[in-house]
């Protein structure tokens, strides 16, 4: 018996850091194996939502190409990836934003389809989890909760974890040292010859079967 389609959700790819890490390079459009770093996910995450959302805060140019719209933190000098997701959450046009980091290109069909599929399971914004290290950039979040979101960072609050912890967030567990959560976020990590290959061609969107 076929299950039953995931309902639309919207896409937010997260690429406004300042990228201490890799020197101040926007980490985004940093090459990894002849391609920019977004560019992997942009493969992946396509064919997944009609609303691809990128945030960025400088070379708007080049990034337009990986979205369907752009947004910017609402305050300068980079203040964290929180505020990527609260200009997300704005603009969002579905009930859901799938929110993944720019420095993570080897995300692929599966993580997402488990991760669509556990939020519609248990109604409540939802973060990857490794054993005990919770991983807040890789989320689920109901747009309906835009407003307490703002709330929050309008108190101070600039945790996207403690914010969603505190909205009843849930984890879905993935093993530890799952290579698809790999942040590529400095030189050496980008060159490590043990990380896996990305598909190169488009996940098989007929396989949601897929285990973790």
């Amino acid at each position: 018996m076929l299950s039953a389609p995931l309902p639309p959700c919207s896409i937010l790819l997260l690429a406004g850091g300042r990228g201490s890490r890799m020197g101040g390079r926007d980490k985004g459009l940093v090459p990894w194996r002849g391609r920019p770093m977004i560019a992997w996910l942009h493969q992946v995450v396509r064919s997944h939502t009609d609303d691809l959302i990128l945030s960025c805060n400088r070379n708007e140019e080049r990034y337009q190409q990986y979205a369907d719209r752009l947004v910017r933190d609402g305050e300068p000098g980079f203040p964290g990836p929180m505020a990527g997701i609260r200009a997300g959450l704005a603009i969002a046009r579905h009930p859901w934003l799938l929110v993944l980091p720019c420095d993570a290109p080897l995300v692929d069909t599966a993580l997402l389809l488990a991760l669509r599929q556990a939020s519609q399971a248990t109604g409540h914004p939802l973060m990857l989890r490794q054993g005990e290290q919770w991983e807040p950039l890789f989320c689920m979040i109901p747009t309906t909760l835009c407003a307490a979101f703002e709330q929050a960072w309008m108190a101070g609050e600039r945790s996207n974890l403690r914010v969603l912890l505190n909205l009843g967030g849930q984890s879905l567990a993935v093993p530890a040292g799952d290579p698809r959560l790999a942040n590529l976020n400095t030189p050496a990590l980008m060159a490590d010859i043990t990380l896996q290959s990305p598909e190169t061609a488009l996940p098989d969107e007929k396989k949601p079967d897929k285990p973790l």
